[in-house]
């Protein structure tokens, strides 16, 4: 499953997750559920069981007609809302926050021009100096990613236009998206190659859009993305759109990138503790 997922483009929607419902049961499995969202292995079992149960109910009552589509989607944000989010916010489906809008073609340059390519990932500090510099090469006109001086940024979701990611294939350019904070792109279309290193990782959720959605949203709204029902709420404007699935890219992300999946998977051997 892995390799279908790395080796195609970002498409049409996969049969690989069957209901959101399994899938809420299966990221409760590796201790983290989608509202609140909890940091991946570290939530208690206690906190893990209440989100579960919270799903649960919503699912319940949902069938029964009780909470339409429109109204699950209000708790769900208000539930990521009321709960402190952890400081990574890994593996979790149900994302809430400000948005930061940009257009089309938005470049790896953009994204992190190459004289910070020096910094090593892999080094928790030079990780963190990485984010600071996220989209610093951006033009004017889309504003700031990050603020003077700060290290993150407060923009959880960014909303792009087509090809988003293009240019030089630089693994760092999705490495410093997630150092800075950000947990998904919600763009028209992707570069490959920048679609890919999101997957394997596990940096970013890569979204896809049924359209130009960036023309409608602006930098600063406060947006639910929903990826266990492929929705984008924005609260600022009271729209709503359907995107297409993350497909078999979801669990791979889900996981922390293609090595903590493998991992999980029994594809390659676990690390000794």
């Amino acid at each position: 499953m892995a390799t279908v997922a790395l080796g195609q483009q970002a498409g049409p929607a996969s049969s690989a997750i069957t209901s959101s419902f399994a899938c809420s049961l299966h990221r409760a499995s590796l201790r983290c559920v989608s509202v609140p969202c909890f940091t991946q292995g570290v939530a208690c079992a206690g906190s893990a069981l209440w989100g579960l149960a919270l799903r649960l109910e919503v699912e319940k009552q949902r069938s029964q007609g009780v909470v339409s589509n429109a109204g699950r989607l209000r708790a769900l944000a208000n539930e990521a809302d009321a709960v402190v989010d952890s400081e990574s916010g890994r593996g979790c489906r149900v994302i809430h926050g400000k948005c930061f809008v940009v257009g089309d073609n938005i470049d790896t340059d953009q994204i992190i021009p190459a004289e910070y390519l020096t910094l090593v990932p892999s080094k928790p500090e030079e990780y963190e100096k990485l984010g600071s510099y996220a989209m610093i090469g951006l033009p004017a006109q889309w504003g700031k990613f990050i603020e003077d001086g700060a290290m993150k940024t407060e923009y959880k979701v960014i909303i792009g236009g087509g090809n988003f990611g293009c240019g030089s294939s630089r693994e760092h350019a999705p490495v410093a998206l997630g150092a800075a904070g950000c947990r998904a792109v919600v763009a028209e279309s992707y570069a490959r190659i920048f679609f890919r290193n999101s997957v394997a990782t596990g940096e970013l959720y890569p979204v896809e859009t049924n359209g130009k959605i960036w023309e409608e949203n602006h930098t600063g709204d406060i947006v639910t993305l929903d990826m266990d029902n492929d929705v984008l709420v924005n609260h600022s404007t009271g729209k709503q759109y359907h995107l297409k699935p993350i497909g078999e890219a979801g669990p791979v992300i889900d996981a922390g990138g293609i090595f903590s999946y493998a991992r999980s998977t029994g594809m390659i051997a676990s690390t000794a503790q």
